[in-house]
This record gives structure tokens, C-alpha cells and sequence, in this order.
């Protein structure tokens, strides 16, 4: 036992080509942190920092003048609201459908038995390559007569083709054909065999697909952007977009005229504080679901 141990606790010893190359990853992944960082870092600190100081630009790092103004002028814009109701619709019904539809996709291309898989896996690898276009898609939109509804927003990017081949290598890998002929014998049906096995085993790629579907709705604005005109139906990023590409918020469509006032002299803080605002929920949910998270990408790695 004690021999065991010692083994265990034994270093591999690493040659100097294993060296200079971890030494360079090294230096080359603490580079990139540093790029992405110091931005994040700046804008949370502008987010609580004095207007003042922020539209004089004393701030870098570390906020000046600790303040909440910019939180509590945010959130008195109505738009943000209207935004952030209609984000999270599009991010929970899309994310919801775009599972189911995914997951339904996915399974019987995963059985080798299925009429026509070659077929249609080379479809969907083709869907990935070429695109009808943004003007036949949008005049499709047009002829569905989904322009400014909702589900202009959702139905478009109901499937992803990527994700449809996770998927499929994750079940073909993790669930063998012999549970499923066995099942099979038992009198389960294809359908209950996906509901009561294929969905509880396959929990790590649902977890995944649903972070990135769920991500994708949270930041999209494109669709809304061309097939929306009424401000009622706009998701936040479409607002935050319109801020940060004027450089101010729209103060035409505030009644309080006080308010207008601080929004246009407060705009360089605001603009910080509303970017924080869109991106918390996201910085919130992905611890939780992490886990399954990092063993859901490893589908398809080496394992030993």
C-alpha cells in the first residue's frame, strides 16, 4: 500500500521541450486574461464611479468616487425594463424550444437503423457552410407574416446545426445500442425509451446546448434589429446597441423632463452601468451549470 502511494506521488519529469512550451501557453493565456480583463475591470468600475469622474475620464481601474447614481438613473429608464421583460421571454421560450426541437433532431439521427441518416447529416453539414441569405430570409419573414411579432425573434434560428451534431455524438457515444435493444425486448417504445433513458443519461449535453442557446438569445439583437419596429418588442441588447452606437439614450421618449436632463448629462456613466445591468443574469447562471458544462464539451475527446 505504501509502495501504491509513493508511485502516486512520483512527478513526472518534464524535458526542456515540455518546459519552454508550457512556459510560452503560459505566458500567452496570462497576455490574453490581461486584454480581456482590463476592459471588464474599467467598465465595472466606471458602472460605480461618480458621472463626474467618469465623463472626465479619471477612471481606469478602481472606481472614483464610489457612487450608485448610475444604477438608480438606469433603472429609472423605461426602456430597460421594456428590454430586459422582453430578453428574458426570447432567452426562456427560445431556449425551451430550441431544446426540444434540438433533442428531437438529435436522437434519431443517432440511431443507425434510421432511413436516410447519411442524407441528412450531409444536409445539415451543408446548412452550415451555405445560408440563403439575409434578403431571402427576411423577405421569408415576410411572407410567413411574422414581421413585428415575436416570433419573428424565435422561430428563425430555431435549430442550430451545430448543435444538433453534439448532440447526436454525445447519445451515439453514451448510450449504447445494447440498453436500447434491451429496452426494445422490455416493449418500451422509441418514444419512452427517449423520455425515461436518452433525456436522464444525457443531462451534461442538454446543460451545454441550453448555455449556448440561452447565450445566443440573451445577445442577439440581429433579428429583432430587422424584422422589428416597434419599441414595445425590442430585447435589451437592441436598446443597448442603439446606446452605445449614439453615444447617448434617447431622451425623447422620457416624459419626466428632470430625468431627460441627468440621462443626457449622465450618458457616459449610464452607458457602463446598463452594460453591467445586460450581462450580470449570464455572469450569475454559469457557475451553476458549469459542471456540466466542462463534460459536456469533452463529447468526442480521448479517453483512457
Amino acid at each position: 500500500m505504501s509502495k501504491n502511494k509513493s508511485v502516486g506521488r512520483m512527478r513526472v519529469k518534464k524535458s526542456g521541450n515540455d518546459r519552454i512550451f508550457l512556459a510560452v501557453c503560459t505566458v500567452v493565456l496570462v497576455t490574453l486574461m490581461v486584454i480581456v480583463l482590463i476592459p471588464l475591470l474599467n467598465i465595472i468600475a466606471s458602472s460605480f464611479s461618480d458621472p463626474k469622474a467618469v465623463s472626465q475620464g479619471k477612471v481606469w481601474l478602481w472606481p472614483v468616487d464610489f457612487s450608485l447614481d448610475s444604477y438608480k438613473n438606469v433603472l429609472k429608464y423605461d426602456s430597460v425594463w421594456v428590454g430586459y421583460g422582453n430578453t428574458i421571454f426570447y432567452t426562456v421560450c427560445g431556449t425551451s424550444m430550441n431544446v426540444a426541437i434540438t433533442l428531437l433532431c438529435a436522437y434519431p439521427l443517432a440511431q443507425k437503423t434510421f432511413a436516410g441518416r447519411k442524407m441528412v447529416n450531409k444536409l445539415l453539414m451543408f446548412t452550415m457552410i451555405f445560408s440563403g441569405g439575409m434578403i431571402p430570409g427576411y423577405l421569408l419573414v415576410k411572407e410567413l407574416g411574422l414581421l413585428n411579432t415575436r416570433w419573428a425573434v424565435l422561430l428563425p434560428g430555431l435549430m442550430s446545426a451545430y448543435n444538433v451534431i453534439i448532440t447526436r455524438n454525445y447519445i451515439e457515444t453514451n448510450i449504447s445500442s445494447e440498453l436500447q435493444e434491451a429496452a426494445r425486448v422490455d416493449g418500451c417504445s422509441p418514444f419512452k425509451f427517449f423520455i425515461h433513458f436518452v433525456l436522464p443519461l444525457s443531462k451534461s449535453i442538454i446543460a451545454v446546448i441550453t448555455m449556448y442557446y440561452a447565450v445566443g438569445h440573451w445577445n442577439s439583437y440581429f433579428n429583432a434589429f430587422l424584422y422589428l419596429n416597434e419599441t414595445e418588442l425590442y430585447p435589451l441588447q437592441l436598446f443597448l446597441r442603439d446606446i452605445l452606437v449614439n453615444s447617448q439614450f434617447d431622451s425623447s421618449i422620457i416624459d419626466d423632463p428632470e430625468m431627460a436632463k441627468v440621462v443626457q448629462s449622465q450618458a457616459e456613466a449610464l452607458k457602463y452601468s446598463i452594460i453591467v445591468i445586460a450581462t450580470a443574469p449570464l455572469m450569475c447562471v454559469y457557475p451553476l451549470v458549469q459542471k456540466h458544462f466542462v463534460k459536456g464539451i469533452m463529447v468526442g475527446s480521448v479517453k483512457g
